[in-house]
């Protein structure tokens, strides 16, 4: 199986971050000049930038460029809510549209997250995720393939967690979530259904079974207008 070359770009820049070729908070070399090296099209090339941006590695600068992002303070919460749950919750119909659903390699954040061996796939879902047919969040969830190969895409698309529980007799664990921000790119934009440069919150989540073992890393961006988080201590 071969793997998107916008992984194989994410991986080497994620590699070249962790080596310190680029330190925190360097502006990274333009696009065009990376797509070069790396002899892809621009959009390939903004592709990986993207996914390192989604997963906080890179941050965003409007006018200025791209930097190795800083550190950011972590919140650590516990107690496991679905946005299917979240969203019934409030009185609202949940609803997603799955845009990509395959069975791929891990790009090395996924593989780090979920403590992946090699030669180890991962079942890649990219959904937007809805509340009364309103656009709320655009997310993409990494889950290890051999947790999930024998339940349906229906099954794993419409209620991972209950299907994790009530079909594959797990007990689910806590979760550690890392929240952000951004503003909304082209893409976002047309996925969200908001202007461009609209607030975002971002958020990367890695969920656990209740041994410890990492079964989903979701990276996703929230309409700040149409989503709250709360906190509770």
């Amino acid at each position: 199986m071969q793997e998107p070359m916008y992984i194989k770009i994410h991986n080497q820049i994620k590699k070249d971050i962790e080596n310190k070729k680029y330190a925190v908070g360097e502006r990274i070399p333009a696009e065009r000049q990376l797509a070069t090296e790396f002899k892809v099209s621009r959009m390939t090339l903004r592709q990986a930038i993207k996914t390192l941006e989604d997963e906080g590695i890179l941050e965003r600068r409007l006018g200025s460029g791209t930097y190795v992002a800083s550190q950011k303070v972590q919140e650590k919460m516990s107690g496991i809510m679905s946005f299917t749950e979240i969203t019934r919750s409030n009185g609202q119909i949940p609803s997603s549209k799955v845009i990509s659903y395959r069975v791929t390699k891990p790009s090395l954040s996924e593989k780090e997250k979920l403590r992946l061996k090699d030669g180890e796939n991962v079942l890649r879902m990219e959904r937007v995720r809805s509340a009364d047919n309103v656009p709320i969040c655009y997310e993409v969830a990494a889950i290890p393939y051999n947790l999930v190969k024998e339940f349906s895409k229906e099954e794993i698309s419409t209620s991972l967690y209950q299907t994790i529980q009530h079909k594959g007799g797990y007990s689910l664990g806590n979760v550690i979530e890392n929240i952000g921000a951004a503003v909304a790119s082209e893409v976002d934009a047309r996925r969200l259904s908001v202007r461009k440069g609209e607030a975002l919150v971002t958020r990367r989540q890695v969920t656990k079974l209740s041994d410890g073992t990492p079964f989903e890393y979701v990276r996703a961006s929230y309409v700040a207008e149409r989503f709250e988080f709360t906190f509770a201590k």
